[in-house]
């Protein structure tokens, strides 16, 4: 690709960017500062710039000198609101906010891919677009409005990694088809009769209901979902009464489901809103359900797998590239994917040496920058070979 030393500065390069943005996280919609950020950096590269796409989204685009497709590279920008516990020189300076998933990375690999575009140009055999997209991490997501203002237009494949620290770094990892679930969220409410507790005769327990239907809810999976099917139902919350001597009137409880398909997806929507209705009548009791439907499954393009496992190998080496599990988080990069052939891609970050031994949301996340440099071969690879039409 290039020498050694201009990696050397690249990697000295992005390891500045991440901690300036690590320093500065913003969460989901309200990205204005990294926005900018990013789009000047793009401009002080040469490349073309279009800046508030969806809201705080940014595309940076360079033309090659030959005609071919259009490849687009995608990283998220958002951070979460968490209160950053490292003790490191780059540790958030906003209180309640911090980059615990790794998107400052992804923002500081994608500057870095543009970057290398920009000073080799004779690489391109078309056009590669730069995505920074805001708002991955809350719901409706900013992928959704970013392709609502034409950020897909024209094009003919996209690309995005995850840095993972589940893998060490120096490891790559993806897996045809399914990969990240789709994740839905419910609301439910059961309006009873309160009363005193000690005459039941003259109430209806909203408590006693809604505890039949926690349990009711549990059979979804186990006898309503192809076992062949992977899905999940969590109840995560629950509330209900007052006192130890009072008959609930309201019992509300909220959860969460995860399936990798749009059939078991809508299964599963289904048998939740018959089984609260149904439960809610046998007990005498009113039911409210609010089922928000979020993101979809990611679901990786077969060629474009292929194509990950053919260059990734050449990246990281042959015993370093991995069969992805499917994984239950969700992903907004689904979107794209539901538009344009693609591949979602992991590249390890974890290394104990480093720190950084905690889980994706951990309020200590951190990764081992090493695997910024990885990952911005591992697109480049992808995209030229692409252009290449290999």
């Amino acid at each position: 690709m290039t020498n050694n030393i201009w990696w050397d500065d690249l990697q000295i390069h992005m390891v500045e960017w991440r901690r300036h943005l690590h320093r500065n996280p913003e969460v989901s919609f309200h990205e204005e500062k990294t926005s900018s950020f990013v789009a000047d950096m793009l401009e002080s590269f040469g490349v073309e710039v279009k800046r508030h796409v969806g809201g705080h989204g940014v595309i940076g685009t360079i033309r090659g000198d030959k005609p071919g497709p259009v490849v687009m590279l995608r990283a998220d920008m958002d951070a979460l609101p968490i209160q950053d516990e490292k003790d490191v020189e780059y540790a958030s300076q906003k209180a309640g906010a911090m980059h615990a998933c790794g998107h400052d990375g992804h923002v500081s690999i994608l500057l870095g891919t543009a970057l290398y575009f920009s000073k080799h140009k004779a690489d391109i055999q078309g056009e590669i677009r730069f995505l920074f997209q805001p708002a991955e991490e809350l719901l409706p997501g900013g992928a959704v409005k970013v392709i609502a203002d034409g950020a897909l237009e024209g094009v003919d494949v996209i690309y995005g990694i995850h840095l993972w620290t589940p893998l060490p770094v120096g490891v790559a990892a993806s897996k045809e088809g399914p990969l990240m679930a789709a994740a839905d969220d419910f609301y439910i409410e059961l309006k009873g009769k309160g009363g005193h507790g000690g005459m039941p005769q003259s109430t209806v327990d909203s408590l006693v209901a809604g505890s039949a239907l926690v349990m009711q809810l549990q059979t979804v999976v186990s006898r309503s979902v192809d076992p062949l099917r992977p899905a999940v139902l969590t109840i995560g919350t629950m509330q209900a009464g007052s006192a130890q001597n009072v008959i609930a009137e309201s019992c509300k409880m909220s959860g969460t489901v995860r399936t990798f398909d749009e059939e078991t997806r809508a299964e599963m929507k289904e048998r939740v809103h018959r089984i609260v209705s149904q439960t809610g009548g046998v007990y005498g009791a009113q039911t409210e359900v609010n089922y928000i439907m979020g993101y979809p499954p990611v679901v990786n393009d077969k060629q474009e797998t292929d194509r990950f496992f053919r260059k990734a190998v050449q990246v990281f080496g042959d015993e370093q590239v991995h069969t992805s599990p499917m994984l239950m988080p969700a992903e907004d990069f689904a979107y794209y994917l539901q538009q344009v052939p693609g591949c979602f891609m992991f590249v390890g970050a974890g290394n104990p040496d480093k720190g950084a031994i905690y889980p994706h949301h951990h309020p200590k996340f951190d990764f081992d920058e090493d695997a910024m440099q990885h990952a911005v071969k591992l697109f480049i690879a992808m995209a030229t070979d692409y252009m290449g039409g290999k």
